[in-house]
């Protein structure tokens, strides 16, 4: 016997308390958070709710000072300005069907473990995206995983050929240079990062330099991977620092400030769940549209952007 129409039959938010993805979504967006790292010390733009596929930025030519002279005319400055564009073009998504027979008799652990690798596999994509903009870094070619115009660890002044293998492990020498390469290219002090793998945290941690007065913790630091301050720059490690292409490949330091590469989000880590019946099961996705793009760490962006990022090829 059908039942009788009546509202009370409805299917409510407490009936259909198992398809509701909000639990998901804000768990998602915590791992994804938790496991961000470069991608939280570069430039973000929000361009969610924004229609259209490039952002364009505007890189304007410094100025100098002119010297006024009595009784004549102030001195005009005029450039033709150039621009940055971020063409948003990278959608990546974390599928699961989850069969109801799974549903009914898995732990809920598992949906954490879902959550929680959905978040790390959608940060880890966006940090690579990031980290990868390091290669066109001092005037080297985006996209190319040589690091034709890297330096080594050694030193900091060595160029890195990576045929010859001759990357070496990070020294104090080195990261001072670095430090300079920035100063000099007139690079603000603050907001500044230095990004290593975990090869070179080893070898930093061996150093008594480093962990004592030159290398000072944070006892608070909420960012993820940072594990102390050098020389006034926060220094993180990630396991997810580039990895140089060829015979031997080497691992990568960067250092450089956040205005050398952006990252612009036009939706954000999202999750959604629908039930598919023909499969008796529920597909849950988490998917995020985002564009990167470097902006001060090419010296051919233009003598107004000047490299502000430089790396360092050190052994993985």
């Amino acid at each position: 016997m059908a039942t009788a129409f009546s509202p009370s039959n409805s299917v409510t938010v407490t009936t259909a308390d198992k398809f509701i993805p909000d639990i998901w979504s804000d768990e998602i967006v915590a791992a994804y958070k938790k496991n961000l790292v470069l991608a939280n010390l570069v430039m973000k733009m929000n361009f969610k709710g924004k229609k259209g596929d490039t952002v364009h930025i505007p890189a304007p030519t410094r100025g100098s000072a002119s010297a006024k002279a009595a009784e004549t005319a102030v001195t005009l400055i005029a450039a033709t300005e150039s621009e940055v564009q971020v063409s948003i073009n990278k959608h990546y998504e974390y599928s699961r069907l989850i069969e109801d027979i799974v549903e009914a008799q898995a732990l809920n652990s598992m949906r954490n473990f879902y959550t929680s690798d959905a978040g790390y596999a959608l940060a880890k994509q966006v940090d690579t995206d990031l980290v990868q903009l390091g290669r066109s870094a001092n005037g080297g070619t985006a996209g190319a995983a040589a690091y034709a115009a890297a330096y080594i660890g050694g030193d900091g002044t060595t160029a890195y050929v990576a045929a010859s293998n001759n990357e070496s492990a990070l020294t104090d020498a080195a990261i001072r240079r670095t430090i300079q390469r920035l100063d000099d290219n007139d690079t603000p002090m603050d907001n500044r990062f230095f990004l290593i793998p975990p090869s070179s945290r080893n070898t930093l941690m061996g150093l008594a330099r480093y962990t004592e007065q030159a290398f000072v913790g944070n006892g608070n630091a909420i960012r993820t991977g940072e594990i102390g301050n050098l020389y006034g720059i926060p220094v993180f490690t990630s396991s997810n620092a580039d990895t140089t292409s060829g015979s031997g490949a080497a691992r990568v330091c960067l250092m450089g400030h956040k205005d050398s590469m952006v990252l612009v989000e036009q939706v954000g880590v999202r999750s959604q769940v629908q039930y598919k019946q023909e499969y008796l099961a529920t597909l849950f996705t988490s998917d995020t549209l985002y564009g990167v793009a470097a902006l001060r760490s090419a010296a051919s962006v233009g003598a107004a952007k000047s490299s502000a990022m430089f790396a360092l090829a050190v052994p993985a």
